[in-house]
């Protein structure tokens, strides 16, 4: 979230952030927010029925502010399949992991664990499946013989904001295009990402 904010305001990507949502009320997120002074609110889920239910008020506050894409970031939340169709195209996720190897919670961990020589981050469209969508960016970090978990996903960490921050500045240049599974980056000869 820090990253994006700081490469709308340096003139990286041609946007404002207009708002950072939580579904926690003390997530760490929304002190960041504050001292950004980006405004912040949050949308508790416990106070919804269901997850859609939730969406449709998360899905409000987007309309309301003619939002055009959507940065998870820390967002623990699955969402729902009505909100992604909704959204189709214009929401975007980092995960701490070179996908489809390693999705879910415990990335860094997992492929730290399973031994791995290369790990990463992936910028990836958001669709129905948890860690699944239509890959944008990635960046690949080497796991180092003195790597501990920690060294590891602090460097990893800072690719990811490096990596968030170009998604999001092709996203606004109109330089994406979905095709399949397949993340066309226009300008750079019709390569996948």
């Amino acid at each position: 979230m820090e990253a994006l904010v700081a490469g709308c305001r340096d003139g990286k990507i041609l946007a404002e952030v207009a708002i950072i949502v939580s579904n926690e009320p003390d997530a760490p997120g929304l002190q960041k927010a504050r001292l950004t002074r980006v405004e912040a609110q949050v949308i508790d889920h416990r106070a919804s029925q269901t997850r859609e239910e939730h969406d449709r008020r998360l899905h409000a506050v987007m309309t309301g502010r003619k939002i055009n894409l959507i940065c998870l970031a820390g967002y623990m939340r699955i969402l729902s399949p009505w909100f992604v169709r909704e959204w189709r195209g214009k929401i975007l996720n980092i995960h701490p992991s070179l996908l489809p190897a390693f999705p879910g919670l415990a990335a860094q961990e997992d492929a730290y664990d399973y031994g791995v020589r290369v790990s990463g981050c992936t910028v990836h469209f958001v669709d129905e499946r948890v860690d699944h969508g239509p890959i944008v960016v990635q960046r690949t970090v080497p796991v180092l013989d003195e790597d501990t978990l920690d060294t590891l996903t602090n460097r990893v960490l800072a690719e990811e904001h490096e990596a968030y921050v170009e998604a999001v500045r092709l996203f606004f240049e109109g330089r994406l295009r979905i095709v399949g599974r397949r993340v066309l980056i226009e300008g750079e000869g019709s390569t996948p990402a």
